[in-house]
């Protein structure tokens, strides 16, 4: 399996800064933040389904897009993998006609350009032999996180997430662990802001990962573009052996 980082910010502004979403090999994404728009029209046409931790439109918001260039040039409808509330909350608030149209109506009915196919939490699904499970996440809105598995190897993704036990008791299980991505949104003098939020901050990092017991290399994503120095020091202070790093556009992982 093939990760490639194309949106990894908290948020916007310059050429760093694109919201979440990963490509996986060439025809899956995980989450469709800014970060899709950088991909060409060939690269968006091949992509047959679309994962998504949450409902927030920093994960979300290129699928309008992305539908829109690509739906007429494709021989089927693009699959989006979501649990039932984020299904319920695209349809209604995104989808809609009166934000953007609904895919799943155009061009007609029968011949849709988007499918919807809910998920949930513990659930497995194999894609050509790569097998993704659906993660529990924490968040202000209902939430999930990612593990994908090659076989050789896995990474997983939590999403947008506050302290999670849940999450370690299936990351614990990962004999085959290669990589982890983790959540740290705020930096520690704004640790209240991400418990309210159910975001991480670097101590709270912390007492996360020392919840791990699988050897990883760690990356840091959401960080907001106006405290990235500042985040990542406070993470890099951080006492124990683990060394997390920044995750970067156009990162690419192999497993």
């Amino acid at each position: 399996m093939r990760l490639r980082v194309l949106g990894c910010s908290g948020s916007i502004g310059g050429q760093q800064n694109r919201t979440t979403s990963f490509l996986l090999d060439q025809d899956i994404l995980i989450d469709a933040g800014t970060g899709v728009g950088d991909l060409s029209l060939a690269e968006l046409t091949l992509i047959d389904h679309i994962f998504v931790t949450h409902s927030h439109l920093d994960h979300v918001n290129s699928i309008a897009f992305f539908l829109d260039s690509v739906g007429a040039l494709r021989p089927r409808p693009v699959t989006v993998y979501a649990t039932g509330p984020t299904i319920e909350t695209l349809k209604k608030h995104l989808f809609n006609w009166d934000i953007w149209p609904d895919f799943t109506q155009i061009p007609t009915p029968e011949e849709p350009w988007l499918r919807y196919q809910e998920i949930e939490v513990g659930k497995v699904l194999v894609l050509g032999g790569r097998k993704i499970t659906v993660l529990p996440a924490i968040h202000t809105v209902p939430a999930v996180g990612y593990l994908l598995d090659s076989g050789k190897g896995s990474l997983v993704f939590t999403g947008d997430t506050g302290p999670n036990d849940a999450l370690w008791s299936v990351v614990n299980q990962v004999e085959n662990l290669k990589f982890l991505i983790i959540e740290t949104a705020f930096s520690d003098k704004d640790r209240r802001l991400a418990e309210l939020a159910l975001h991480l901050c670097p101590s709270m990092l912390g007492e996360e990962l020392a919840k791990l017991r699988r050897p990883a290399e760690i990356y840091i994503t959401h960080l907001k573009p106006s405290e990235i120095e500042l985040t990542m020091q406070e993470i890099e202070e951080l006492p124990g052996d683990l060394r997390p790093r920044p995750l970067q556009n156009n990162h690419v992982f192999e497993f």
